[in-house]
């Protein structure tokens, strides 16, 4: 029987885009290593089974988000983390890229961690020790087609979390995370051929697959725990060897 202790006992978490994908790897790892949870998605039926605090938000919405916050940080007595990953993943050529559709992938990938950082900041200055981490894409380094609104989200994600971590340091610890290809619903809906997606992988990753949401999740706990307390306004690939292969 283990005795090792979680890497974050104690620590008030808020995760948004909990209910699915990366997020919910995430907050089931989170609970693992011993975190109080508040878990964020505007789908708030996907969170059950889950550990944690559910609460509905639409990152893109001001108000939703300062009450979600504040239903968060009353919940959890305090927060001391928050990860950022709640997002959307639309493709289209740019020639058939609404204007519409521009303006929901900005709304949601980039204000979104705007407004949730900033309804979050009065809480985690109190805390000892704080992080945020935001969830990036490797496509902010290596563009992919098709994903114009989704590559220009991520790009200014890692470079706002650079300057994030510039503006609240000492205090506050920012970090980014970008994964390569995962396996979640938005990428199997982008290729829905497993056999496809699998030759893709061997073609472009130098460890020839795409990532299990749980080792994405491993890295925002590296960043979230005090095993990373000298590391900040850090853009970390959890890519395969996408970006260099």
């Amino acid at each position: 029987m283990s005795t090792r202790e979680g890497k974050l006992v104690g620590r008030r978490i808020v995760i948004t885009g909990a209910a699915s994908g990366i997020g919910r790897a995430t907050a089931e790892l989170f609970a693992e290593e011993g975190a109080s949870l508040a878990l964020l998605d505007r789908n708030e039926a996907g969170l059950a089974g889950l550990q944690g605090t559910p609460v509905a938000v639409d990152v893109s919405n001001e108000v939703s988000v300062e009450t979600a916050i504040d239903r968060a940080a009353t919940a959890l007595g305090g927060i001391e983390g928050l990860v950022n990953i709640a997002g959307i993943f639309p493709v289209a050529k740019l020639a058939e890229t609404s204007l519409e559709l521009w303006n929901e992938t900005l709304a949601v990938n980039l204000t979104g961690p705007f407004l949730v950082t900033r309804a979050a900041l009065r809480h985690l200055m109190k805390a000892d020790e704080p992080t945020i981490v935001n969830l990036g894409s490797a496509s902010a380094i290596v563009p992919y087609p098709e994903l114009s609104a989704y590559g220009a989200t991520k790009g200014g994600l890692a470079v706002l979390s650079k300057v994030w971590a510039a503006e609240l340091g000492p205090k506050i610890r920012v970090n980014v995370v970008c994964p390569g290809m995962t396996r979640t619903r938005m990428v199997s809906d982008w290729h829905p051929d497993p056999a496809a997606l699998a030759e893709r992988a061997k073609q472009l990753y130098a460890l020839q697959r795409i990532a299990e949401p749980v080792e994405v999740a491993k890295a925002i706990l590296f960043l979230t725990s005090s095993d990373s307390s000298f590391i900040t306004g850090s853009t970390l690939l959890v890519d395969g060897g996408r970006t260099f292969h």
